[in-house]
């Protein structure tokens, strides 16, 4: 799939496909983790790590991300109403 390199500012910018974000999980304004593969000349990107608030149960956090994102298209609908 190609995508266009485009200016925004005073960065440098590749727009990525809705369907490859909702895959990986990650929405609009979420932190993702950029590396870049010097062996094989790639860029990889991966979502960054999330902190859990203190006190939150590792297990019960997973669920909860786990339910958003099999969920999300209903999620921000109801959200909408």
């Amino acid at each position: 799939m190609l995508r266009k390199v485009f200016r925004t500012g005073n960065s440098v910018v590749v727009s990525l496909p809705r369907d490859m974000l909702e895959h990986l999980g990650v929405v609009e304004g979420e932190d993702v983790s950029v590396e870049f593969d010097r062996k094989n000349n790639q860029i990889v990107i991966r979502p960054a790590a999330k902190q859990l608030a203190a006190g939150v149960d590792e297990d019960f956090a997973h669920q909860v991300h786990d339910f958003i994102k099999q969920y999300r298209p209903a999620l921000e609908k109801l959200s909408k109403k």
